[in-house]
């Protein structure tokens, strides 16, 4: 009975998406494809829009809810409770909904972008719109930018393969999509296209940027028009820039580039401690929801995104940041409230990293705004309490700029975005400034932003390396060529030269009886023996035969065959699977692959 009420309204929606998705090749038909791309790009941002609408409109309300029961009890009980509920929950839905598993972080975007032909699972499209609003809707201590990234990446890479466009393409329509996803969080659309491009592609040309810059503008404006003013993010307080404060911004990005230090390195290790714990889902989920509600009880602000206690910090009124903690009576004291805010802000990494390892699902974009706030406050107070007299809103907005700089290291769209935020580029010498300074020193000692670090180790995402990136997306595998002749001892050199005769095969290995590799003879180095029919006829193998300078495994990247092929100047290496030889690999068929994703790569 339930399936015959459902089914009117499943048939009612697959018939006008049908008819939707027909019509839009319908305008692919006679649209050039430039058009086309135009048309997509502007769809992928109105998508990308609706799924930031849904999730920020869902977690404000939430955030509304829990201040409410607050302010009934006055002690955050309900900020504990909460996040146990959404952790448990989301923990739930991904083992019975989405296959045990989910891909967390936006490093999956850039993995697509370099080793999957910008091809992203259509269950992304919905996955992060649902746990997301579960983990970070119900106060789970993370942000809902990466979810939303992601999702918007999705949208664009599964229209590109929906509507067969090529690789190209595909790439473009992602980065559309994150640009949009950004651009509509914060309704910020140059952060928007400056992210997409300096996180996610490495190589674009002048044209990308249009249909780029279009998703952003369509998410900013759908996003501005539908969500409320007390939803986005941003500040109207005018701010402006004092020279003589420049040393304290100096101090200010030393601080920022060490504390993103900081919580990468702590960041990682408990997320690999809830990775190495071998229970149920679900009982991991419960155990790491317990902990991050005892922080919550006594560290209010780390509930959901903590954009609100942003806001606070930056107003004239931050003493309003201990209400209904169980500090509040010490509201008037500065040095008690700068000591709270110091607190929070070193605890955030372990209250992020416990949602997301535990089971939660967010990021930590909105995370390393809090943090960077949260050290602006604190070392600009803490001089004001000495005798000096800095400007707390601006330091307090300039050092989310420092963290997200020296975290993803993306100097660029930090600095824009808290522009754009806080509507105007009053304070662009200082955000330039503390971004700069703070990008330099995480880079010294983090060589890869704080997403993709795991991945850049291994060889799987863009790095700043531009050849490096190339060879990341050519698999080796591939190249492989696996009809080759084999020779063993017991052969004479009289059938190496029949070989030669009847094969298109410069290299020869020499196998044992098992096929293990003894050696190689090469045909440009015997050439003497071949034209001397008394030496092709009395000289063993054994005597022609010598040591492979280098050898391949099977499962070595790109970045080790490269350096093999270097070291040997050699232009044919076996390949080797359990010690057994399977096929040589040539350094001109890894070339050609080269070129070719040189051409592919770049986005017009």
């Amino acid at each position: 009975m339930t399936n015959h009420k459902k089914s009117p309204f499943r048939n009612f929606f697959r018939k006008n998406f049908r008819r939707l998705e027909g019509f839009i090749f319908y305008l692919k038909s006679f649209l050039t494809p430039r058009q086309f791309i135009y048309l997509a790009c502007f769809l992928v941002g109105v998508s990308a829009a609706i799924a930031v609408i849904v999730l920020k409109t869902f977690a404000h309300w939430v955030y509304i809810f829990a201040q409410y029961i607050d302010s009934i009890f006055h002690l955050p009980y309900s900020n504990s409770t909460l996040p146990i509920i959404g952790i448990v929950l989301t923990a739930i839905v991904v083992k019975k909904v989405l296959d045990g598993s989910i891909e967390k972080g936006t490093s999956q975007i850039m993995y697509a972008v370099a080793k999957k032909s910008g091809i992203m699972p259509k269950k992304q499209m919905y996955a992060q719109i649902i746990t997301s609003s579960l983990t970070v809707g119900m106060g789970g201590s993370a942000g809902l930018e990466s979810p939303i990234t992601i999702t918007g990446a999705a949208f664009g890479s599964n229209f590109a393969q929906n509507y067969r466009l090529s690789y190209k393409d595909r790439t473009l329509l992602l980065a559309c999509g994150v640009a949009a996803g950004i651009a509509a969080a914060f309704n910020a659309p140059i952060a928007g296209v400056l992210f997409a491009i300096e996180v996610v592609l490495m190589d674009v040309s002048i044209t990308a940027f249009i249909p780029i810059m279009i998703s952003s503008a369509t998410g900013a404006i759908v996003s501005t028009i539908l969500l409320k003013d007390e939803i986005l993010f941003s500040f109207s307080k005018q701010l402006s820039f004092d020279y003589h404060n420049l040393p304290f911004y100096v101090l200010l990005g030393v601080f920022a580039g060490f504390v993103s230090i900081n919580y990468a390195r702590t960041f990682r290790k408990i997320e690999h401690y809830f990775e190495k714990l071998k229970v149920n889902p679900i009982r991991k989920a419960l155990f790491g929801a317990i902990l991050l509600a005892i922080l919550i009880f006594f560290f209010p602000t780390l509930f959901g995104e903590g954009y609100e206690s942003i806001k606070i910090l930056a107003n004239s009124n931050p003493q309003q940041i201990l209400d209904n903690t169980v500090l509040q009576h010490f509201k008037e004291n500065s040095w008690i409230l700068l000591l709270f805010v110091g607190a929070t802000m070193l605890i955030k990494v372990y209250a992020t990293s416990i949602t997301i390892g535990s089971g939660g699902n967010g990021g930590n974009f909105a995370p390393s705004l809090f943090v960077g706030s949260y050290l602006g406050f604190v070392v600009s107070t803490f001089f004001n309490q000495i005798g000096f007299k800095l400007p707390v809103s601006n330091f307090t907005l300039v050092g989310m700029a420092g963290i997200l700089s020296g975290l993803f290291h993306a100097p660029l769209t930090a600095i824009f975005l808290i522009a754009e935020i806080t509507s105007g580029y009053s304070l662009m010498v200082p955000l330039m400034v503390v971004s700069s300074i703070s990008f330099a020193i995480s880079k010294r000692y983090e060589p890869y932003s704080f997403d993709i670090k795991n991945l850049a180790a291994k060889g799987d995402v863009f790095t700043e390396d531009r050849d490096r990136n190339i060879l990341s997306g050519i698999t080796p595998s591939n190249l492989i060529r696996m009809d080759i002749q084999t020779l063993k001892l017991s052969n004479s050199l009289e059938e190496l030269v029949q070989k030669i005769s009847n094969y298109n095969q410069s290299v020869f290995p020499i196998v044992n009886d098992t096929n293990e590799l003894i050696g190689i003879v090469n045909f440009e180095e015997i050439r003497p023996y071949l034209f001397n029919s008394y030496k092709v006829k009395f000289t063993p193998l054994q005597d022609i035969m010598r040591p492979p300078k280098e050898q391949i495994n099977y499962d070595e990247t790109m970045d080790t065959i490269m350096e093999k092929f270097d070291r040997s100047q050699e232009e044919f290496l076996p390949v080797l699977k359990n010690n057994q030889v399977i096929g040589l690999l040539s350094k001109a068929s890894i070339l050609e692959a080269y070129r070719i994703r040189l051409k592919n790569m770049i986005i017009e």
